[in-house]
């Protein structure tokens, strides 16, 4: 009896530490997580379709063809539900930094034109997603940013540049 409960008990070890994704997150990141898989999820069905999507980026002012979202959902090994999108965030989260051209493109994200994030809505995402950001802590960073103070739009080709080593240039010339 001993051995068959001992087997029952590593099985159960095996599955807890070999397949559950919310073991790799704290309940803070995971809640997080949580947060942004909602705000996402536009129409509440528990699953982030094409549709969800365009929506996001409609919110944030900037429009996504049809081919950015199609290949966005090509990344997802099938329908994105929640476990889906932090079985995602895994395994891009190594611990090692980002490539260079993930950053640009998380970036480019923010952008209503080319070349250009606007500022006050950059601000609002900074302090309501993810590891939120004070006021003092936008501005400090503001500060590092070419901005036109006129406009409020921020160089996003200059940010980019400061961020990625060796990708000035060519950021700037994709983006042209």
């Amino acid at each position: 009896m001993p051995a068959s409960k001992g087997s029952r008990s590593s099985s159960k070890k095996a599955k807890k530490t070999g397949s559950n994704v919310f073991d790799m997150f704290t309940q803070k990141q995971v809640a997080e997580f949580k947060e942004g898989f909602q705000i996402m999820d536009r129409d509440r069905d528990g699953v982030i379709d094409k549709t969800d999507l365009r929506g996001v980026f409609d919110e944030i002012g900037r429009i996504a063809t049809d081919k950015e979202l199609d290949e966005m959902l090509a990344e997802a090994p099938g329908p994105i539900n929640f476990t889906t999108l932090l079985h995602m965030f895994a395994e891009r989260s190594s611990g090692e930094s980002d490539d260079d051209d993930v950053v640009a493109a998380s970036f480019r994200a923010f952008e209503k034109n080319p070349g250009e994030i606007d500022s006050e809505q950059f601000r609002l995402m900074l302090m309501a997603f993810g590891d939120k950001f004070t006021s003092q802590e936008v501005d400090d960073a503001f500060e590092q940013m070419d901005m036109d103070e006129d406009t409020g739009l921020i160089d996003s080709n200059s940010l980019i540049s400061m961020l990625c080593a060796g990708s000035g240039k060519e950021e700037e010339e994709s983006a042209s």
